[in-house]
């Protein structure tokens, strides 16, 4: 397996996916919350963005910001919403579970952790799933527009001892896995949240992914939806980067990125076979679609239009369903140039 978020298993049901919580507090409107609320402590979306300290690092789970007055503010106080009441995390759109500690309960304070704490990354798989789904929900999901993944997603944390993190579906399993190899993935939002974007694109088109474009556009769509939320809830200089905190443990070069949502590929001549690779062409033409629509019509497009991709599309029918979608909102100049610029049209 490949570093961190290079971590999709696409074949025999099983795909890498990424997760995303309820936005922080003052961030952004938030729609109505349901269930009980409970104060928590998590980082917005990762500290490497938050504070633009590229040269942050690990230090074998150290909790090192809380004595520094600058490092510090990056631990966030937000509200968690749409908890069940029982005080752990299970809620409307998660259940985290861990293996290796404590699970995280309210006893009176909330959940309010530090890094050097495996409830620490419990809490920030909670709040940013949470806030992943009340984005998709802004945008009309539910209300004006089908409902999409409202559902309890299921969580594992630092329960891979491998830098990885993956998205079960099958028959018997539908959950997030994050690893804690390298930097526990559950520290960054960007990793939470490019997990539960496989989740997302499962409950639209069931077994998505059975060709390597269609496994390309899930990891691109994945990509950009981790930055997507990240720009609503708790927006950074660098929106393009993808998983700045996490790619630490793997990257040397500076900003230090897993990928980002804004290269150069085209498509055909690109193509490497390889789904984390090869979704780069369609991030960027998402993230090309956003530049020329704003944020909230782009992502009503592209969410929207995934529920006419088939379970084994090539780039170009998904980016032909995406047109004929954008026609309905008035937008479908804007989004074939997009496209065209990719190759995909």
């Amino acid at each position: 397996m490949t570093p961190s978020l290079n971590r999709s298993l696409v074949a025999l049901g099983a795909a890498v996916l990424t997760l995303a919580l309820a936005a922080p507090a003052g961030a952004v409107p938030q729609p109505p919350a349901g269930g009980s609320t409970a104060p928590a402590q998590v980082f917005a979306p990762n500290p490497v963005a938050d504070l633009g300290i590229e040269t942050l690092t690990d230090q074998k789970d150290a909790d090192y910001f809380s004595a520094d007055p600058f490092l510090r503010t990056a631990y966030h106080q937000v509200t968690l919403t749409d908890l069940d009441g029982s005080g752990t995390l299970t809620g409307k759109y998660a259940a985290i579970r861990s293996t290796t500690g404590p699970a995280a309960t309210n006893t009176g304070s909330g959940f309010v952790y530090t890094r050097d704490d495996d409830r620490f990354e419990q809490t920030m798989a909670y709040y940013w799933i949470t806030t992943a789904q009340h984005y998709i929900q802004s945008l009309g999901f539910g209300s004006t527009l089908p409902l999409v993944n409202d559902r309890q997603q299921l969580v594992r944390i630092d329960q891979y001892g491998g830098d990885n993190s993956f998205f079960h579906d099958t028959f018997k399993n539908l959950d997030i896995t994050y690893g804690k190899g390298g930097l526990d993935d559950a520290e960054d939002a960007e990793v939470i949240h490019h997990e539960y974007r496989h989740s997302v694109q499962v409950s639209q088109v069931p077994s998505l992914g059975r060709s390597e474009e269609a496994g390309a556009i899930g990891e691109g769509f994945s990509d950009y939806l981790a930055v997507a939320v990240s720009s609503w809830a708790a927006p950074t200089p660098d929106e393009a980067c993808v998983a700045d905190w996490d790619s630490t443990s793997y990257t040397s070069t500076v900003p230090h990125c897993l990928r980002r949502v804004d290269g150069t590929k085209h498509y055909p001549e690109d193509l490497v076979g390889e789904v984390h690779a090869d979704g780069e062409i369609w991030s960027r033409a998402l993230w090309d679609i956003r530049n020329a629509l704003g944020a909230k019509k782009a992502d009503t497009i592209i969410i929207d239009a995934q529920f006419g991709f088939a379970a084994d599309t090539s780039m170009r029918a998904a980016a032909a369903q995406t047109i004929a979608t954008a026609r309905r909102f008035g937008a479908a100049a804007q989004v074939r140039a997009a496209f065209q610029a990719r190759g995909l049209a």
